[in-house]
This record gives C-alpha cells, structure tokens and sequence, in this order.
C-alpha cells in the first residue's frame, strides 16, 4: 500500500529561559516544494528526523531500554507481564506483541530515512540560501542520520557481517521515490553507511565543536568547565551533542568498521575522540551527588550523541522502571553478578548508583534507577542537565579502542579499558591471558557501561558469543535469534513510497 509522506512545519519557541533547538513541537504540514525554499525550512526538515528519532517506538524508549534490553537478557520480566514483553525475552517471534513492535521500528526508522533523502535531494540547487556553513552542517547531519538510521535496521534485521557478510541484508534507499529499493547485501549496506558517514565527516570540518572555546558541560549549573554548549548565537548551532556533529560521526564510524571487523579504521576514528579530549569523564561528585538536582546518572558530559526526550521522564520512572516487580528489574543477584560485586565491582559506582535495593517478600530486588529525574515532571530545569537517551558516549569509544588494538597492542588495548574502569569506581586492573578472554571483559564492561541503553544485544550479534542469560543461564549463539525476522512486504516497500 502507497501511503503518503507529510512534512510539518516545526514551529521554534525561542524563550530565554529554555532556548533548546529541540525542545519543540510539530504544528501544521506544509509542501516540500514551500518548505525547502529557505534555510529555515531545511532546519525544520532536519529537526523532524531528530524529533521522529525521539518518538517511544523508536530510542525515545523501544530501542533504547526496551527490545533490544530484552534480547539481552538484562531485564527480569514480570510473571504477570505488564509490557507484553516474557515473549519477546524467550525469542519467541510470532507473538503478536513482538511482531508489532519490530514492525514498528523497521517502519519508524525508514521514515526517518525518507525525510534524510528529501533533505538530500533538494539541498544543493537551493545551497546559495544559507548562511555561514549551515549547508555543510545540515547536509553533513542528513547523511550522517541516514547512515545512522540504515545501521540499526542492518544490526536488527540482517545477519552479522562475521556470520555472512554476503547475506541478503536490508534496502539501502538514498532517494525519494515512489519505485522500491532493491536489498543489498550485508556488505554493501555497510560500505553505503561508511561512505555516507564518510562523507559528512568532511562536511563537518568546520563544526562549532571543533573550537577551542566550545566546552562541554552542565546547562543548568555552572561548573568547573564552564560550559559554553548554549553561548552560539544561532540557537540551531546550539547543543552540538544533541544532534549528529563532527565526534559523534567518527564515533559512528569507529562503531560501523569494528562491525566489519576494519579494526585499523576502527580504532583510527576512535583515537580522533579519544585524543581531543573534548568530552570529560563524569566527576565522581556528580555521579553520587545526594540531592537529585545535583546528580549525573546518565554521564552527561560524556554523550558524543543523545535523543533528547524530557517528556519520557513519567513513563520510565512510573511505569517502565517503577519500584518493586511491577515495571522491568532484576533480580537482586542478578545485578550484582553484571557488576561483579564479590569481586571487582565491590567498588562498582555504576551499580551503587543505578540500582535501589528494594525487599520482596523473602527475595531482594534491584529497581532501576538510572533515568530517575530530581522532579517527576517535565521540567528539565530542576535537574543538572536535560533528559537524554544516550546514543554514543565516550566509554563505547574506548572500548571500540580496546578491541581494535589489542592484535598489535595489548598493553595499549588493557589501558583503553581499565580507563573506563577507573573512571566507573575500579582500581583493580584487567588480568587476562589471551584474546578470548580480553572480548569478554569488553563485552562485560559494555553491559555493566550501557545498561538500558539497547547497545549489549548488538555486540553479541556481531562477535556471535552466547548471550549471558538470568540466573547463570547462556544462551547459545543463533541466527535465529540474533537476526529479527523481516516485516511483510507491505510495509517494507510502503516506506519509500510516496
């Protein structure tokens, strides 16, 4: 079925108080052929995808802390099942409630990816309407969001590269049309989100975060760095780790060659993060400040790219991690084997701060607090920074580092991980003895570094590992479950169709 594509109009509220590019609300629709006649136009298009990005079928919730959390066996799914979800944990993918959601995502995501392409096919006739160098950034955005977008459906949709780099994999579509995309294979999907990214990685040489005055900080509390996130004086160059700017695409890019196994292109891109020094480790003090005002659970300052999402703050704290069994939680020895608590995670910051004891009957279980906000409202300015589904951060960047280096440098590699560690409340340095056991640290230290994030299940994909199950449980590596079965062809083609 053709179904048509809308376009909105959305409408920027400049206020003193709460100057955030992203903190608006889609108004009225408007043609492509007006829209796309001022710059303004172009940055209502982009901030459409970031705000479509945000919505909870997508990383406002389901590819964040929902589905892809599931598959990793990193929630306790309730008995009684209040999310529809102890299916979707046993792999079970002809329930109903699985198949609407993935369908949901596939769906959501091509959307996003039509409103790149229209950007894209519009943008370079009309490049004499912008200012300064808001045609690199927009057009640099545009591709990298493409990019971005086609990766997850691969990493959800198709197999691994490592299992079958030349399997039928998923429609690469970099136009606007109503005729369908053929499926490419693992490989050339790949090879299409590297040179995109490749390609607004040169666009963005000129990004505002690339400057020396640019420090990145706290919006609502003064600190140390002195933040200067929100002094540009176009508020659409405000935030650049709202949105995809220049570190967060060599971030994606060190995410999308580790995937393919590229580690030398891997870890070149990771040590473009790394060597900046821009983004800062998480201040202890923040991490388990007392008054919730004060307190950094989701390490804010070290987001090279997040959804901003204020208005999940009910949902998440009410309902999907409300206290007790009643929302998703883990079992108290759960937890603490993810955290290693008996042994090197006595000291585990992470889940001392992420996790509330809470007593069930004879049985103790850890509610999660990760995303618990010092107001359960909206407002954003009671807290120390804006409510964010993290995206990329700088502890996925050093682990990329690790992995990548450890064939030529192992010393090297140890020390990119035992960063992160020290940083997380560690001082007990990594011992391994080969590489095999080095990927495990990695991939321990990704789930204890990523918890409700929706990262773990993808690197169990990609290095074909078993899946670290509840209760000493392993599940064993399978496509079956590692590749989510593909929508009907309705609505793989309706997508694209205009």
């Amino acid at each position: 079925m053709r179904k048509s594509l809308s376009l909105y109009i959305l409408i920027i509220l400049l206020c003193t108080s709460c100057a955030k590019w992203l903190d608006i609300k889609p108004e009225t629709e408007i043609d492509k052929t007006e829209l796309f006649t001022t710059e303004d136009g172009f940055k209502e298009a982009l901030l459409g995808i970031y705000i479509r990005g945000s919505k909870t079928d997508l990383y406002g919730k389901e590819l964040t802390v929902g589905m892809p959390e599931v598959l990793a066996q990193n929630y306790t799914t309730a008995t009684f099942d209040p999310f529809r979800y102890k299916a979707t944990s046993e792999y079970k993918y002809d329930d109903q409630y699985f198949i609407a959601r993935k369908d949901n995502v596939w769906k959501g995501l091509y959307n996003g990816i039509v409103n790149a392409n229209l950007i894209l096919a519009n943008i370079d006739q009309q490049r004499n309407i912008f200012l300064e160098n808001n045609y690199d950034i927009i057009k640099a955005e545009a591709l990298a969001l493409r990019a971005y977008l086609h990766f997850d459906v691969l990493r959800l949709f198709a197999p691994s590269y490592k299992e079958n780099p030349t399997a039928k994999a998923i429609p690469y579509v970099t136009v606007y049309s109503n005729l369908s995309t053929p499926f490419g294979t693992v490989t050339t999907v790949l090879d299409s989100i590297i040179n995109d990214l490749e390609k607004a990685k040169v666009l963005l040489q000129k990004d505002p975060i690339l400057k020396s005055s640019y420090r990145i900080g706290y919006p609502n509390q003064t600190d140390t760095l002195l933040n200067s996130e929100t002094t540009n004086p176009q508020l659409f160059l405000q935030n650049r780790r709202h949105r995809m700017n220049y570190y967060a695409v060599c971030a994606a890019l060190a995410r999308v060659h580790l995937y393919k196994g590229e580690t030398n292109q891997a870890l070149s891109n990771a040590k473009i993060v790394i060597d900046a020094k821009k983004f800062p480790w998480t201040n202890t003090t923040d991490f388990i400040a007392v008054d919730e005002k004060n307190k950094d659970r989701i390490q804010y300052k070290e987001l090279l790219f997040g959804w901003y999402v204020p208005l999940l703050n009910n949902e998440l704290n009410n309902n999907w991690f409300s206290s007790g069994n009643s929302g998703m939680y883990l079992e108290q020895i759960d937890a603490q084997t993810i955290y290693e608590t008996s042994s090197v995670g006595a000291t585990d910051l992470r889940y001392m701060h992420w996790f509330m004891t809470v007593s069930n009957g004879n049985n103790y279980l850890s509610t999660i607090v990760k995303y618990r906000r010092n107001s359960l409202s909206d407002n954003e300015s009671a807290n120390l920074h804006y409510l964010m589904a993290p995206a990329i951060k700088l502890s996925e960047v050093y682990l990329i580092a690790a992995e990548s280096s450890y064939d030529s440098n192992p010393t090297q590699a140890i020390q990119y991980l035992d960063e992160i560690r020290r940083n997380r409340g560690i001082g007990q340095a990594t011992q391994v003895s080969n590489k095999q056991e080095f990927l495990q640290e990695i991939v321990k230290e990704l789930r204890k570094d990523t918890f409700a994030e929706g990262q773990l299940f993808y690197a169990y994909k990609r290095l074909h590992l078993p899946i670290a199950g509840l209760q000493g449980k392993s599940i064993q590596p399978d496509n079956k479950i590692f590749v989510l079965p593909l929508p009907d062809d309705e609505i793989i083609y309706g997508n694209q169709k205009d």
